[in-house]
Protein backbone atom coordinates (compact mmCIF):
# COMPACT_ATOMS: atom_id res chain seq x y z
CA UNK A 1 0.00 0.00 0.00
CA UNK A 2 2.79 2.42 0.87
CA UNK A 3 4.55 1.49 -2.37
CA UNK A 4 1.41 2.31 -4.40
CA UNK A 5 1.04 5.72 -2.70
CA UNK A 6 4.63 6.65 -3.47
CA UNK A 7 4.15 5.49 -7.07
CA UNK A 8 1.03 7.68 -7.35
CA UNK A 9 2.93 10.70 -5.98
CA UNK A 10 5.76 10.09 -8.46
CA UNK A 11 3.31 9.95 -11.39
CA UNK A 12 1.60 13.10 -10.15
CA UNK A 13 4.96 14.92 -9.94
CA UNK A 14 5.82 13.77 -13.46
CA UNK A 15 2.47 15.01 -14.77
CA UNK A 16 3.01 18.38 -13.09
CA UNK A 17 6.55 18.51 -14.45
CA UNK A 18 5.35 17.76 -18.00
CA UNK A 19 2.54 20.30 -17.63
CA UNK A 20 4.99 22.99 -16.44
CA UNK A 21 7.34 22.17 -19.31
CA UNK A 22 4.54 22.45 -21.89
CA UNK A 23 3.31 25.71 -20.37
CA UNK A 24 6.86 27.10 -20.52
CA UNK A 25 7.12 26.15 -24.21
CA UNK A 26 3.69 27.65 -24.90
CA UNK A 27 4.62 30.92 -23.16
CA UNK A 28 7.83 31.11 -25.23
CA UNK A 29 5.61 31.15 -28.34
CA UNK A 30 4.19 34.56 -27.45
CA UNK A 31 5.09 36.88 -30.30
CA UNK A 32 5.99 33.91 -32.51
CA UNK A 33 3.88 32.14 -35.14
CA UNK A 34 3.20 29.25 -32.73
CA UNK A 35 1.54 31.59 -30.26
CA UNK A 36 -0.27 33.40 -33.04
CA UNK A 37 -1.79 30.15 -34.24
CA UNK A 38 -3.07 29.60 -30.70
CA UNK A 39 -4.65 33.10 -30.62
CA UNK A 40 -5.65 33.28 -34.29
CA UNK A 41 -9.40 32.64 -34.02
CA UNK A 42 -9.76 35.24 -31.29
CA UNK A 43 -7.74 37.82 -33.25
CA UNK A 44 -9.09 37.22 -36.77
CA UNK A 45 -12.61 35.99 -36.02
CA UNK A 46 -14.10 32.58 -36.67
CA UNK A 47 -14.84 32.94 -40.42
CA UNK A 48 -11.43 34.33 -41.27
CA UNK A 49 -9.65 31.81 -39.04
CA UNK A 50 -11.37 28.91 -40.78
CA UNK A 51 -10.16 30.06 -44.20
CA UNK A 52 -6.84 31.79 -43.48
CA UNK A 53 -3.87 30.77 -41.38
CA UNK A 54 -0.70 32.50 -40.19
CA UNK A 55 2.30 30.91 -41.90
CA UNK A 56 5.34 32.89 -40.84
CA UNK A 57 6.54 35.91 -38.88
CA UNK A 58 9.85 37.36 -39.99
CA UNK A 59 11.21 40.88 -39.42
CA UNK A 60 7.81 42.01 -38.10
CA UNK A 61 6.14 40.86 -41.33
CA UNK A 62 3.34 38.33 -40.97
CA UNK A 63 2.66 36.01 -43.90
CA UNK A 64 -0.91 34.72 -43.97
CA UNK A 65 -2.14 31.92 -46.22
CA UNK A 66 -5.66 32.14 -47.63
CA UNK A 67 -7.54 29.11 -48.94
CA UNK A 68 -9.44 31.02 -51.66
CA UNK A 69 -8.98 34.30 -53.58
CA UNK A 70 -12.07 35.82 -51.91
CA UNK A 71 -10.37 35.35 -48.52
CA UNK A 72 -7.19 36.93 -49.87
CA UNK A 73 -9.29 39.92 -50.86
CA UNK A 74 -10.98 40.04 -47.43
CA UNK A 75 -7.56 40.03 -45.77
CA UNK A 76 -6.35 42.76 -48.10
CA UNK A 77 -9.30 45.04 -47.27
CA UNK A 78 -9.02 44.40 -43.52
CA UNK A 79 -5.24 44.38 -43.21
CA UNK A 80 -4.98 47.60 -41.14
CA UNK A 81 -7.64 46.44 -38.67
CA UNK A 82 -5.92 43.06 -38.46
CA UNK A 83 -2.55 44.68 -37.74
CA UNK A 84 -4.16 46.70 -34.93
CA UNK A 85 -5.80 43.57 -33.51
CA UNK A 86 -2.46 41.76 -33.63
CA UNK A 87 -0.76 44.64 -31.80
CA UNK A 88 -3.46 44.61 -29.12
CA UNK A 89 -2.55 40.95 -28.48
CA UNK A 90 1.14 41.85 -28.16
CA UNK A 91 2.35 40.87 -31.63
CA UNK A 92 4.68 43.51 -33.07
CA UNK A 93 3.55 43.21 -36.68
CA UNK A 94 4.19 46.10 -39.08
CA UNK A 95 3.14 44.52 -42.36
CA UNK A 96 1.00 41.65 -43.61
CA UNK A 97 1.73 39.60 -46.72
CA UNK A 98 -0.97 37.38 -48.14
CA UNK A 99 -0.52 34.32 -50.31
CA UNK A 100 -2.61 31.47 -51.66
CA UNK A 101 -2.37 28.45 -49.36
CA UNK A 102 -4.04 25.06 -49.49
CA UNK A 103 -3.68 23.28 -46.16
CA UNK A 104 -3.14 19.53 -46.39
CA UNK A 105 -6.33 18.74 -44.47
CA UNK A 106 -8.27 21.10 -46.77
CA UNK A 107 -7.40 19.12 -49.91
CA UNK A 108 -9.30 15.86 -49.99
CA UNK A 109 -7.34 12.87 -51.16
CA UNK A 110 -9.61 10.16 -52.47
CA UNK A 111 -8.40 6.70 -53.25
CA UNK A 112 -8.95 5.20 -56.70
CA UNK A 113 -11.60 2.96 -55.20
CA UNK A 114 -13.54 5.96 -53.82
CA UNK A 115 -13.29 7.78 -57.13
CA UNK A 116 -14.46 4.70 -59.04
CA UNK A 117 -17.43 4.27 -56.66
CA UNK A 118 -18.74 7.68 -57.81
CA UNK A 119 -17.73 7.44 -61.48
CA UNK A 120 -20.61 8.32 -63.87
CA UNK A 121 -19.73 5.53 -66.34
CA UNK A 122 -20.47 2.74 -63.88
CA UNK A 123 -23.41 0.77 -65.21
CA UNK A 124 -23.46 -1.62 -62.24
CA UNK A 125 -24.22 1.29 -59.87
CA UNK A 126 -26.09 3.75 -62.07
CA UNK A 127 -27.85 1.50 -64.58
CA UNK A 128 -28.33 1.95 -68.33
CA UNK A 129 -30.55 4.27 -70.39
CA UNK A 130 -30.62 5.22 -74.08
CA UNK A 131 -28.74 8.40 -75.02
CA UNK A 132 -31.26 11.08 -76.08
CA UNK A 133 -29.02 12.02 -79.06
CA UNK A 134 -27.67 8.78 -80.57
CA UNK A 135 -30.24 6.41 -78.96
CA UNK A 136 -27.45 3.96 -77.94
CA UNK A 137 -27.64 2.32 -74.49
CA UNK A 138 -25.40 4.37 -72.16
CA UNK A 139 -24.64 4.67 -68.43
CA UNK A 140 -27.31 6.71 -66.60
CA UNK A 141 -24.55 8.60 -64.75
CA UNK A 142 -23.21 10.03 -68.01
CA UNK A 143 -26.69 11.09 -69.17
CA UNK A 144 -27.33 12.72 -65.79
CA UNK A 145 -23.97 14.53 -65.85
CA UNK A 146 -23.82 15.73 -69.48
CA UNK A 147 -27.35 15.11 -70.84
CA UNK A 148 -25.80 12.70 -73.39
CA UNK A 149 -23.49 9.69 -73.54
CA UNK A 150 -19.69 10.05 -73.40
CA UNK A 151 -19.38 9.48 -77.18
CA UNK A 152 -21.82 12.30 -77.98
CA UNK A 153 -20.08 14.44 -75.36
CA UNK A 154 -16.72 13.78 -77.03
CA UNK A 155 -18.15 14.85 -80.40
CA UNK A 156 -19.49 18.01 -78.80
CA UNK A 157 -16.08 18.88 -77.34
CA UNK A 158 -14.12 18.16 -80.52
CA UNK A 159 -12.70 21.36 -81.96
CA UNK A 160 -12.16 20.12 -85.54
Amino acid sequence: MILEDSKHKTNSKREQSIYKCLEKIKSSWKGDVGGLIQDWEEIAGKQLALNCTPLNIQNKILTIGASHPQWRQALQYNRLQLIEALKSFGYQIQEIRIRQYYPVNFVTKESEKEIWEKHPSRTDKNGVINCPFCKVPSPKGEIKLWGKCSFCRRKELRLD
